[in-house]
């Protein structure tokens, strides 16, 4: 009785499928956030739109939109462009800038010097607490 010789899959194929490398693909609309201490960058890559067609709007003062639009009403933008961010919660909504150099636009987000809540700062901490109340 023969036994039949039991052939492994050829995995080959698979190293060169984009699902097992999907950082060469970059999708048409992205857009790259990076923080420092100071701000949020967001920037978006948009070769052949003109500065005048672009829009960066904040709605309801928690999302941030960045889009293209026609200048002229004759005219459609040379690309059509739309991205929708929810803002985090510390930052200031009026400090917002961008710019658009060599087909890039970046937006700068100004963190906000605010913050919610209180911080205790541990130097005020006396080294020992007096407990002025008792659990029965």
């Amino acid at each position: 009785m023969e036994m039949p010789a039991y052939a492994s899959p050829s995995w080959s194929h698979l190293y060169a499928s984009p699902l097992l490398s999907p950082y060469d693909f970059i999708p048409e609309n992205y857009v790259h956030w990076a923080q420092t201490p100071e701000c949020h960058i967001f920037s978006a890559d948009l070769p052949g739109v003109r500065k005048e067609e672009i829009r960066v709007e904040v709605e309801d003062s928690r999302y941030m939109i960045i889009r293209t639009e026609a200048a002229e009403e004759s005219r459609e933008p040379a690309r059509s462009f739309m991205r929708k961010f929810r803002l985090p919660n510390l930052v200031d909504v009026n400090g917002i800038s961008a710019g658009y150099e060599d087909g890039v636009l970046t937006v700068k987000v100004p963190r906000s010097l605010a913050r919610r809540g209180f911080l205790i700062d541990p130097a005020d901490v006396p080294e020992r607490l007096e407990v002025l109340a008792r659990a029965a």
